[in-house]
């Protein structure tokens, strides 16, 4: 049989590095959670903390009282921490068969190219899952659009910066705002920050900003376009997309988001009742909002004549 010599982990590995080059949102998220995860339905607790209160202590300069505040050391103040979920619930999969696999992979290439397909295709869908990560409401029709009802999801408050009839006069003012949000909720002005946006946007940064970067290779991959500021600025068709055509817009830090890809497997097998050889394989994954502070949703219109 002929998928008798197909080799499933280096399929696997090809896979995987292939999905991590593709993937524009899971390159800029957090997954240092990701080897506490095996299996569908894992949760990973994350436990954040609060910030201790700083209190004046009353003191005595020559029987004169200096400074506020009570006269004696206040008792300790209850900490208590605040928890995130993150729950490895999501699978996305392939199954397709050709003719033969051996002849497909030695004389035509039609497997490898079936294989890049595929890896495309579940790069896209992680995507998609990340770029509406941020918002409530709908998410049907394969994320082609949603109905924000707030910043809310899933417990999670995501602060919002809203601009509409946006033009490449009034582009990069609407960037400087969503940064500035994150600055006021005490994101350190030198993390970098990263704003991913579609190809109507794009055209108007690029309109309003001439980029400067000389090394282009570098700076156009996994869809890297451009620098503002400190903000790297990335390009993807999968951005949150309101049937109105408001953009929901990610602007965050690389902190905002843990995401973990626990699981990929692909394997051949000969289907039964046919004379064909054929290729699955899944992901395993699940992501989750856990710094709130550090994303900003830019909600954004294009101006009807910059369309």
């Amino acid at each position: 049989m002929a998928y008798n010599n197909f080799v499933p982990q280096l399929w696997a590995e090809k896979i995987d590095r292939d999905l991590n080059q593709n993937c524009v949102y899971a390159e800029d998220t957090n997954r240092q959670y990701e080897g506490t995860v095996k299996k569908c339905g894992d949760t990973v607790r994350i436990t954040g903390v609060q910030k201790p209160t700083i209190r004046t202590l009353v003191t005595y300069s020559g029987g004169t009282r200096v400074g506020a505040g009570t006269s004696n050391i206040e008792g300790p103040e209850t900490q208590t921490g605040t928890e995130v979920v993150l729950v490895i619930d999501q699978i996305r999969y392939f199954n397709f068969k050709v003719d033969d696999v051996d002849k497909a992979q030695a004389l035509s290439g039609l497997m490898d190219a079936l294989m890049a397909e595929a890896n495309e295709a579940l790069a896209g869908e992680v995507d998609k899952y990340l770029a509406h990560i941020h918002v409530t409401g709908s998410e049907a029709d394969g994320y082609t659009a949603v109905t924000v009802d707030n910043a809310t999801t899933d417990g999670v408050t995501v602060s919002t910066v809203t601009e509409s009839s946006v033009t490449h006069d009034t582009i990069l003012d609407a960037f400087d705002k969503a940064q500035q949000k994150l600055y006021e909720q005490n994101v350190n002005p030198s993390t970098e920050v990263v704003i991913t946006i579609p190809p109507a946007v794009y055209r108007l940064f690029r309109k309003a900003y001439v980029l400067r970067d000389t090394d282009n290779s570098e700076i156009m991959k996994n869809g890297k376009v451009g620098k503002y500021g400190n903000m790297t600025v990335k390009l993807t068709n999968t951005v949150a997309k309101e049937s109105d055509g408001e953009y929901h817009i990610q602007v965050k830090t690389k902190r905002a988001i843990a995401y973990a890809q626990p699981l990929r497997h692909v394997e051949a097998y000969r289907p039964e009742g046919g004379f064909a050889d054929a290729v699955k394989g899944f992901i395993l994954f699940g992501a989750k909002v856990v710094r709130p502070k550090e994303i900003v949703d830019l909600a954004l219109t294009v101006a009807t004549s910059a369309a």
